[in-house]
């Protein structure tokens, strides 16, 4: 299986091959998607394509494994002696940190046979705080030739400061998933966010926009629910039985409250991400979640450098976490919008 054979991942591989061409590539990757399943494939035919023995110097464009070289089938058939795939292991489904050292065992060795070394993570999101502290060591100073993927369908749960080390694609049709209110509201904030006249200012209003679309969707989930609520059917039932609808009700009204939320602030990094293409001159409509706000996405790009585009993506990854804590909610999307640079 190639490249080719994953057409469903078109945008990731064009980025990864682009990457090739231009002999960027990067020492650690983070695969973000649904299905950890199709991420190891497409980490499989990343590693394979760059020990590919058809290739000699350099790489073409639209760079593929061959799949028949030596060096391909042993790294389908996971026996390549330079490429090592770490799992969670145990009951507890964990990546454990004598993994990671048995990994700092053979990591910082030249390769012995591949172009680079690879090691592939599958669920790095599985990753317990030792072993994460103890991989991030080598992510801060990488070996030589030696490139690190790292799959995950939970990237809330990595710790910041490896998210920030590693170059996302994000895999599995992101559009696809983003619900037509959030793709439009994405497109109201983007008009308040281009207009001129930055600074803080400028950040309060993308703020008052936010926090009018929550409470928005707030006072839609609690009249959608309550009208649904057996209270408002038999009113005359048990006071003790009222009151356990009541909470009831308000638990499902938080529930899907916090989903929307989780949404629309999805729906907001996706285009955040289109903003780091663009700023990393990589953008094409064809490859990104929010083609229709093409020219607002140039337009922003226009003033950030590639520092402020990977920041705001670790900006708004930081808040979401913090929304899954007891943090208060106002707080947190102030302290978030307000360092976001337009």
């Amino acid at each position: 299986m190639a490249f080719s054979d994953l057409p469903q991942h078109s945008a990731p591989i064009t980025l990864l091959q682009r990457s090739l061409a231009n002999g960027r590539l990067g020492h650690a990757y983070l695969l973000l998607g649904d299905s950890l399943d199709e991420l190891e494939l497409l980490a499989g035919n990343f590693v394979k394509t760059i020990n590919c023995e058809q290739f000699g110097v350099g790489f073409p464009t639209d760079a593929d494994a061959c799949d028949r070289c030596l060096s391909c089938r042993k790294i389908e058939h996971l026996n390549h002696a330079d490429v090592q795939w770490l799992r969670p292991e145990s009951k507890t489904r964990i990546i454990s940190v004598e993994q990671i050292r048995d990994l700092m065992q053979t990591v910082y060795l030249k390769p012995t046979e591949a172009r680079f070394k690879a090691t592939v993570l599958v669920a790095a999101d599985r990753l317990n705080v030792q072993a994460a502290n103890a991989f991030l060591k080598t992510l801060e100073e990488p070996p030589a030739n030696t490139v690190f993927v790292l799959l995950s369908t939970e990237p809330q749960r990595l710790l910041e400061t490896i998210l920030s080390r590693c170059l996302r694609l994000h895999c599995g049709g992101a559009a696809q998933r983003i619900p037509e209110a959030a793709q439009g509201w994405v497109g109201t904030f983007s008009q308040v966010a281009v207009q001129p006249g930055g600074g803080l200012f400028a950040r309060y209003r993308l703020l008052d926009e936010l926090l009018k679309q929550l409470a928005a969707v707030k006072e839609e989930i609690g009249k959608t629910m309550t009208s649904q609520s057996p209270i408002e059917k038999y009113d005359d039932a048990d006071p003790k039985l009222i009151e356990r609808w009541k909470d009831e009700l308000a638990a499902g009204i938080e529930a899907e409250y916090r989903r929307r939320r989780a949404e629309l602030l999805a729906a907001l990094q996706y285009w955040l991400r289109d903003i780091w293409l663009a700023v990393s001159g990589t953008f094409e409509t064809s490859l990104a979640v929010f083609p229709q706000l093409a020219d607002t996405t140039q337009k922003i790009a226009g003033r950030l450098d590639s520092t402020k585009a990977t920041k705001n993506l670790e900006i708004l990854e930081t808040t979401q976490r913090l929304l899954h804590t007891n943090v208060q909610e106002a707080l947190a999307l102030e302290i978030g919008l307000l360092k976001l640079a337009f």
